[in-house]
C-alpha cells in the first residue's frame, strides 16, 4: 500500500500496490502492521457498508464526540462518490480545513480518516456501495 499524506493532518489517501498478471491483480487492502508503521490507528471494532441506489445521494456530515470518536478507513466498492472530510480537532494545525476526494470502484483508492474528523459523501453513480472499517463501536447518542 502507498500511504499519501493529505493536506489535513493525519488524513491519508491510500493507493494499492497491485500485483498483476493475465488473470487480473492481487492487492492488500488492510495490514495492521503497515498502518502501525505509519503511526495510524490499526484497531478495527466493526466494518460496515453503505449501499446507495441513486446518484446524488448525500450522506453526512457524520461525527462522534469524545470519548466516542472514530477512525475510519473508507473505500468505494461499487460505483463512485465524492467524499469530504473536515478536521474538527481544535488543537490540529489543519483545524476547520476540509478535503474532497473522488473514490471509485475503478481507482481502488482508500481514505484514512482520523478520529476527530467529520465525514460525508455524495454518490456520483447509481448503485454506489461504500465499505468502512471503523476503530470504535457506534454510539448513537454521541
Amino acid at each position: 500500500m502507498q500511504f499519501n499524506q493529505t493536506k489535513l493532518d493525519g488524513a491519508y489517501l491510500i493507493d494499492l500496490d497491485r500485483h498483476s498478471d493475465e488473470r487480473g491483480f492481487f492487492a492488500r487492502t488492510w495490514c495492521q502492521q503497515e498502518f502501525r508503521e505509519h503511526g495510524l490507528n490499526a484497531g478495527v471494532a466493526q466494518t460496515s457498508i453503505s449501499f446507495n441506489r441513486h446518484a446524488g445521494t448525500l450522506r453526512g456530515m457524520h461525527f462522534q464526540v469524545e470519548p466516542y470518536q472514530e477512525t475510519k478507513l473508507v473505500r468505494c466498492t461499487r460505483g463512485a462518490l465524492h467524499d469530504v472530510i473536515i478536521d474538527l480537532r481544535p488543537e490540529s494545525p489543519s483545524y476547520k480545513q476540509w478535503l474532497g476526494v473522488e473514490l471509485t470502484a475503478d481507482n481502488y483508492r482508500m481514505l484514512y480518516i482520523p478520529a476527530g474528523f467529520a465525514h460525508g459523501f455524495i454518490t456520483l453513480e447509481e448503485s454506489t456501495e461504500v465499505s468502512y472499517m471503523i476503530s470504535d463501536p457506534y454510539v448513537p447518542d454521541s
